[in-house]
This record gives C-alpha cells, structure tokens and sequence, in this order.
C-alpha cells in the first residue's frame, strides 16, 4: 500500500475522472489559447483575469495534445507529465498519481547519515529499464542511495540533462513514467534510496516557448549564464517549480532533490519557500532531503530546510594535490593547497567569505555544520566530463596517492558520493555530449571547444578541434561505462578497495555519525594533514593523511586507537613518521 498525502498542483492537466481532465496554461500573454486534442478536435480555452487559461475536456489518460497560442504557434504544454516523442512532439496525459500499483509503498527512506551516494546518467545505461538491472551491484557494494542526472524532457536522445525544457516530463528516450516509477520501486526494495537532479535555474536553448506567451516568466534586467534569469518573484513562476518538486517526491516517490547551480537563482526567499513546502507536504515520519550545488558556499541555507552541500571545495583541493593541475578554477587552490586541505577537512568549506583568484569575497562561515552537511566527491559529471577529454582521475594520479584520497572519501563523517564507473577505476571517459541539429549544433561544438582556449594545452585551434563534438554520437557511445572491465585484475582490486571501504563506513563510521563534528586539524607538511572528528557517542575519528612524496613527522596516535585502515602496507613503518601517498584512519572509543 502507497501512503501519499495531497498536494495542489497549479501547472499542468489535472485528471477529474477516467474521462475528464482539466488542462490548463498561464499565458498572460496570449490573446488566446485553444487546446488541440491530436486527432480529434481543436477548443477554446477560457481565459481568466490573472493570465490562466482552462478548460475541462472529455478526454483522459492517453489523451494526445497540444496548446494553440493566438491561432498561430503550436506548442507542447510546459508542464507536460510525459511525451509522445521528443520536445516537438504532443504532450500526453498521464496518471503520475494513482497509476502505478507499489510494491514497496511502505517505504520510508533512510536516515541522511547513512547516505553513500552514487551518481548515475540513465542514458548511458540504456535507459530506466535498463539501469534496474545493475542496482543490486551496488547495493551489494555498499551504496545506499542512487542519483539519477537530470532526465526532464530534452532536445533530442542524448544529453546531460541540463538542456531540459520540459521539466515535469520524463525523457521518453529513458522509457515511460511507469518505467521510471518501477526503477525507483524496485530500488527501495534493495534499500536503495533515489535522487534527482533537478534544475530550477534556466532552461535548455532549444525548445523553450515561454517568452512568446508568458514573457514575464523571465526576468530581463538579470543574467546568468544561460541567459535571462527566472523571475522567481512571481507567484505562478515560484509555484511552477515548486509544484514540479512536490511531483517528483509524491507521485513518483524519490527520496531526495539535488538542486544544480542554485548561485543562479537570486531569489533566496524562493528557495526557503521550497524546502518549506517540501517539509510540510511530505507525510510525517518519511525521510526526503534537499541537496544543493551552489559556488557561494551560502552555508545558512544548510540551517534552513537544506540537508547538504555538494563540496566543490574538498574536491578542488584534493584534485589539485593529486594531479597538480593549476589551471581555471584549480588556481583558487594551488595557493597554499595544505592550509586549505587542513580547513576543509576540519570546517566544511574553504571558502568561508575570504576573496578568490578575481578579488571576490566568497562563502559564509561553516565550522559550525555537521560534517554530514557536505557531500563529498572525486569525481562527478562535472568535474569529469567538463574536462575536454573527460579523463576520469584514475588515469590522473598516482596510484597510492589515489588510494589515499579515496579512503578519505569513504571514510570521513562527509557523505560519500561516487561517480558511475568510479569503483572499478573505469577508464573510459565521460564526455560532454548532446544530440542538437543546424546551428544550434555548431554553436555548441564551437562553444565548446572555445571553453579551452584559455588553457595553455589548447592555445592553437587545430588542438582545440581534437575535443571530441557534443553531437557526434561516437562521443555518447565512447562514454558508456564497461561493466564487463569489472572482472579484469586492476579493476577488480579498486572495486575490492570500494567494497572493504564501504564495508568498514556501515560498521564503524555511520552509526556514531548522528551528533557528529569538526574538531581539529593540523598541517604536519606539504600535502599532509592530522585531522580528528568527534562523533556523536564520545569517540573520536582520527585521519592521519600525507598526499606528498616525502615522509613527515607525526605525533603517535593514542595507545587506545584502534586502526580501521591504512591505505598502503608499509613493513617497517618508521617511528614517529607518516609515509608518502598514505592515509590512516583510527577510531578512539570513548571510554
């Protein structure tokens, strides 16, 4: 049985019967709006004062449509809950609410620190269908919880997701809304909870009607980098999201939100508005949490209805003192690397208000936060694949120094998150990849490639035009993770490594997490570090990690701290020093 408490849905066709629904558009700026119902009848929509357009039609689930805006432009509705095809084609009605029998009903979710996260692109696994097949793997592995890329309806077949122009509808290249609600059932039943990522920050460039009936929708006196911001300062806009947010946890039952770039979205009071409706909507006693990304490290927000960060910091730091990389926003953390290795280890955030690489005050103070409150990571979409290569770290760093990173990752009171492929040291890369047509795919490719032409590698452009095309589909088959490399000698020994790390996290770590916090940490040397956490029962977490080619004096660990792990087998460690590329991790009981 489904428990499921009620929510209003302001956008999009509601159903009042098996043979009614009311469809239903805001277009202030429409003269007029008709609903075409594909291969039956064209009727006019009444209009209202406030810019909403209904109307109820003898029409239900399977019902095939379209909006008519001032007798001229066909287009699909905004809110569509699913596609016949693609972006152009007719919007569906589909019963998101009451259509799907669930097996696992009386799910609840799970407790935020038991969270190991592991992000995932349903294309790449060949669509919803297809990536059920491998969720017991990782349940197996020690994952407790998949994050699914964006997947509202794109242009085209193949994308990341964030060119999405249809947010309420699921991508109909990954299969069918019932298709998805199964993948998300049969995960709660391996006790694996499912997260979504979501964006609320702009829309795809190929697609979108909006501006031509509902103009206010955008504001123009404000910029990202996607062009003019959401004006969030509008009733229907806030709820547009807002409404999707709810959709996405209620009807089809995921377990929590991943928010993209919300530093795109001005309007702080939007996002409080969220997470409150969100926490009032969702029926007492089930666990949903709220995940942002956000460059500002706005760490107040983590105090107000948010559950977590992702840490770009922790990662930035970390991938600069494996791979030595220096460039574009690696500079931010080539500068006294250790210093800032020490502070996010020890404080969440590195940057905490002080000025970045362009003079910019950045961050807000984070000490005070949970460990738990950040979402650690390696590897990501975004930090591999917006590489021109999409090299994964695996081929970037040492290998014991990886092996170092890696026990910090999965061992720390941070919530881990793993990159699809990342346990078995996948080699394939993960590439920026599209499926646009006629300008629009040039302006991508080139787009693309000059992204690069700032880095020293790339200066020429005949370099530059070796970055594979976003559209060419070679790029999204060359991305797709080889599962059958899981077998072979080097990669079988990461995944023994995931597996053991996992396996100690869920014994040792996530039960004395609740209570958990930042309690000191050390510079020992260049790229080495001393850190100690107190957990919520007394007992401490002792890091002891040295990412440098030298050893480095280290203060011995208390005679009661029982070693979890080291990341290398040292015979003969010498006293009273921490060997290169090495982490060990010890756990002071409390007595």
């Amino acid at each position: 049985m489904q428990k499921q408490c009620a929510y209003i849905a302001h956008h999009g066709p509601e159903l009042l019967d098996s043979g009614t629904t009311r469809f239903r558009l805001w277009a202030p700026d429409a003269r007029s709006v008709s609903l075409i119902v594909v291969g039956a009848q064209t009727l006019p929509m009444t209009a209202s004062e406030d810019g909403w357009y209904s109307i109820d039609a003898p029409y239900g689930v399977g019902t095939l449509y379209r909006f008519l805006i001032d007798d001229e432009l066909q287009v699909p509705d905004p809110a569509s809950r699913g596609q016949a095809g693609d972006i152009q084609s007719p919007s569906l009605v589909v019963d998101t609410g009451n259509g799907y029998l669930w097996r696992n009903g009386e799910w609840q979710g799970r407790p935020w620190h038991e969270t190991v996260l592991y992000e995932m692109h349903v294309g790449l696994y060949g669509g919803f269908a297809a990536m059920e097949k491998h969720l017991s793997d990782l349940a197996e592995l020690g994952v407790t919880a998949i994050e699914l890329m964006p997947i509202a309806e794109f242009p085209g077949d193949r994308n990341w997701g964030y060119d999405g122009v249809l947010p309420y509808a699921p991508e109909a290249a990954y299969g069918s809304p019932e298709e998805l609600k199964h993948l998300i059932d049969t995960a709660h039943g391996l006790g694996l909870m499912v997260f979504l990522d979501v964006v609320y920050n702009h829309f795809g460039p190929d697609g979108n009607y909006l501006g031509h009936y509902a103009k206010h929708f955008f504001r123009h006196d404000q910029q990202t980098p996607w062009g003019d911001a959401i004006d969030f300062r509008r009733r229907e806009v806030r709820d547009f999201f807002i409404d999707n947010a709810l959709m996405w946890l209620m009807d089809y039952r995921f377990d929590g939100l991943r928010f993209d770039a919300v530093h795109a979205i001005t309007d702080r009071s939007f996002l409080l508005e969220l997470a409150e409706r969100v926490h009032t909507t969702v029926e007492p006693g089930r666990h949903v949490h709220l995940v942002l990304e956000n460059e500002d490290n706005r760490a107040s927000l983590l105090d107000q209805g948010f559950t977590a960060q992702w840490n770009d910091d922790g990662h930035n730091v970390l991938h600069t003192l494996l791979t030595a990389e220096q460039q574009g926003y690696y500079a931010d953390y080539c500068q006294n690397a250790t210093a800032k290795l020490a502070r996010f280890l020890g404080e969440g955030f590195i940057y905490q208000g002080q000025n970045n690489r362009r003079g910019e005050a950045r961050g807000e103070p984070s000490g005070h936060l949970s460990p738990t409150s950040f979402v650690l990571f390696l590897q990501n979409h975004d930090q591999t694949g917006n590489r021109a290569f999409g090299e994964r770290l695996v081929s970037l760093a040492d290998t014991d120094a990886l092996r170092a990173a890696t026990a910090v990752l999965l061992l720390s009171p941070m919530v881990p998150l793993l990159f699809m492929g990342e346990e078995w040291g996948a080699r394939q890369p993960f590439l920026f990849f599209t499926s646009h047509h006629g300008e629009l795919a040039d302006a991508v490719r080139e787009g693309r490639r000059n992204e690069f032409a700032e880095f020293a590698e790339f200066a020429d452009e005949a370099t530059r035009e070796r970055i594979p095309d976003p559209n060419a589909l070679s790029t999204f088959e060359d991305s797709r993770p080889d599962f059958t490399a899981r077998q072979e000698p080097d990669h079988a020994q990461w995944l023994a490594l995931y597996r053991q790390l996992l396996k100690i996290r869920h014994a040792e770590i996530v039960p004395r997490l609740p209570g958990v916090r930042f309690l000191d940490s050390t510079v020992l040397g260049e790229g080495s570090v001393l850190v100690r956490w107190l957990f919520g029962d007394g007992s401490r977490l002792r890091l002891e990690l040295n990412l440098s080619d030298i050893d480095v004096p280290l203060p011995a660990a208390p005679p009661q701290a029982e070693l979890l792990f080291a990341s290398r087998d040292i015979a003969s460690p010498a006293q009273g020093l921490l060997a290169p590329r090495m982490a060990k991790l010890y756990l002071e009981k409390a007595i």
